[in-house]
């Protein structure tokens, strides 16, 4: 694994660190602050308070991804995020990632100003390109797992497998190593059961001993099904056990968390790191 990325103009040192992704959704209907930033005023407010609360880099989505989403045509994705991303980048000194699955809209947002394409799908969701649109750019990429059906005979060398060809499309089309994240896509493809089991393997994921991929990760937990379902809390609620997926993020070693709420994630790394530090 790199030891170090550039996105945008930050430089990030993996090895000692847990970095904070900060969630900003521009959308009417996500699962959790769904119509929240939906105006560009609204947007601009939640980057500037996401900033301030420690977010060293900042995340928008302009398509809803939960279970039932209406998926938006290319354009109408690029109108909600364009105008977002080119605002926060003349105001704001945080790389920003964009999130979509789509060549077109990536397209338009490094144009726009993004550093970082944010893939659900893993550049699967074409024929090489979405892959092709980032090796073309030099942006950095974060590629997720992700599975139509949630059927798996053994899980984790399954999800290898599948992020194995994932790079592979990385590879031949020209995206630099030293360029890609990895996510195992908690929520995504996978059952309640298989989700508490990719939480609970995150040091093996990243451990090429264990079967695992030299990579850096990234963990999108926040909120999600899998802490509703344990806890029995509707979204808005589910703060305290994100706060624990983080700290097992940071105790695994991984170099990132995408989050709702920077400022309390924030506080929850730096306070693992110190007593992690002490071993």
């Amino acid at each position: 694994m790199t030891d170090r990325m550039l996105i945008g103009k930050k430089e990030f040192l993996f090895g000692e660190h847990t970095y904070i992704m900060g969630i900003l959704n521009v959308t009417p209907d996500s699962f959790s602050d769904g119509g929240s930033y939906s105006t560009l005023d609204s947007a601009l407010r939640q980057a500037e308070k996401l900033e301030k609360s420690g977010c060293d880099i900042l995340d928008i989505g302009g398509e809803s991804t939960r279970p039932g989403y209406t998926k938006l045509s290319d354009d109408e994705e690029i109108g909600r995020v364009a105008p977002v991303i080119e605002a926060v980048k003349a105001r704001f000194d945080l790389p920003i990632s964009l999130d979509t699955y789509k060549a077109k809209v990536a397209r338009a947002g490094i144009q726009a100003g993004a550093d970082l394409i944010n893939d659900i799908w893993g550049l699967r969701y074409d024929e090489g390109e979405m892959a092709s649109v980032i090796a073309r750019s030099g942006v950095c990429c974060c590629l997720m797992h992700n599975r139509e059906i949630a059927e798996y005979g053994q899980l984790f060398a399954e999800m290898i497998e599948d992020l194995k060809m994932t790079l592979e499309i990385a590879r031949r089309e020209g995206i630099a190593e030293d360029k890609i994240i990895l996510d195992p896509g908690v929520g995504f493809g996978k059952t309640y059961e298989h989700n508490l089991q990719v939480l609970a393997h995150m040091k093996d994921l990243c451990d090429p001993e264990a079967g695992g991929l030299d990579y850096p990760w990234l963990l999108g937990a926040s909120r999600k099904s899998v802490i509703g379902l344990t806890l029995d809390l509707p979204a808005k609620e589910r703060e305290e056990g994100t706060l624990v997926t983080t700290v097992m993020a940071v105790q695994a070693g991984w170099q990132f968390v995408r989050v709702h709420d920077a400022e309390k994630n924030a506080r929850a790394v730096r306070m693992t790191e110190a007593i992690w530090r002490c071993r």
